[in-house]
């Protein structure tokens, strides 16, 4: 059977935050399957931070040729199969990319299960880039214990959304979140369950947390880096400590990435910085994953989704990425699941 295969693939290397130009919509036929192939209808893409990293033409993940659909982690159905472990009408997740089929590997694809969840919750509340991501950073890396004061960047994107949800879980007894607007930092306090909310365009975030945090903070998850960053550090005390999870400020140039300039008080108030990466802790994913799907299901954790519809959306899904024009998860609906 003949399918078209409508993409997005990558007409130029950005310069600076992308731009429509930088992009391209194709349409090509979907190749015919190899022995060991699966052909996946792609029903969900997650738009996720990492995806501006791979644009770059030497990047940590796994970059984007020019002329190449852009990499994406997704959820879709089994079409087509002549792999053994998957058949048509098998849900699955995986790098689906920018398109509408995605021909690969089965070993590259998870089986999942939507018995409890909807298929977009593998990409947002169980996702293994958002509340896998969060989970894995919260317990393992952050440590987060009763009593902590946690502060949380970025809080109303994805990562952000679960990481104060889940620290509250924990037992920490204020959460706090730093996002940009009025309007998303009433979106943390009532519809999150986050304890306080900074506006980081139109409050002083350095000063705001000494009034919400007169003891200092416990621990820090940062998802922005830059500016942010340098005003929590002035805010830790003995012991804090301080998550890197991301660093979105500083996508839209990795040649001149800024690294933080009161990281002096890591020393003088004897607290520590670890950076992470979620598939560093495979031996998690079991566990996070079952306790994500609990709370998700019970109602303890909400995870709101942005959807943008059809695959041409994709380049303007990234650009609200970029520029911080959503709650939650953000995905692309290209097809149903």
């Amino acid at each position: 059977m003949t399918r078209n295969n409508p993409q997005i693939v990558l007409r130029r290397r950005p310069s600076g935050r992308p731009v429509a130009d930088d992009f391209e919509f194709v349409v090509n036929q979907v190749p015919e399957l190899e022995d060991g192939q699966v052909c996946v209808e792609v029903g969900h893409l997650g738009i996720d931070a990492f995806i501006r990293t791979t644009l770059e033409e030497e990047s940590f993940h796994q970059g984007a040729q020019i002329g190449g659909v852009i990499p994406a982690l997704g959820v879709g159905r089994v079409v087509e199969s002549r792999f053994d472990g998957l058949e048509p009408g098998d849900h699955v997740f995986g790098p689906l990319c920018s398109q509408t089929y995605a021909v690969m590997p089965g070993a590259m694809l998870r089986k999942i299960d939507v018995s409890r969840v909807s298929p977009t919750a593998w990409l947002g509340a169980l996702g293994l880039t958002t509340g896998l991501t969060a989970y894995v950073g919260m317990t393992r890396v952050a440590k987060v214990k009763t009593d902590d004061v946690v502060v949380v960047s970025a809080a109303a994107g994805a990562v952000g959304s679960m990481a104060g949800q889940i620290a509250r879980l924990l037992g920490a007894s204020k959460v706090i979140g730093i996002a940009g607007g009025p309007t998303k930092c009433e979106f943390l306090v009532k519809e999150l369950g986050y304890h306080a909310a900074i506006d980081y365009r139109n409050d002083d975030v350095e000063s705001r947390l000494r009034e919400l945090a007169p003891q200092g903070i416990d621990v820090f998850f940062d998802n922005v880096g830059g500016d942010v960053l340098d005003a929590v550090l002035l805010n830790i005390k003995e012991g804090t400590r301080v998550v890197i999870c991301g660093a979105i400020s500083q996508y839209d140039d990795m040649s001149n990435v800024r690294g933080p300039r009161n990281y002096l008080k890591l020393a003088e108030r004897h607290a520590v910085m670890a950076g992470f990466a979620v598939f560093h802790f495979t031996d998690t994913y079991d566990e996070g994953e079952a306790r994500l799907a609990d709370w998700f299901v019970d109602g303890s954790l909400v995870m709101p989704e942005h959807v943008e519809v059809g695959v041409e959306r994709f380049p303007a899904a990234l650009d609200i990425l970029m520029s911080g024009g959503h709650t939650g998860k953000l995905l692309v609906k290209v097809s149903s699941d």
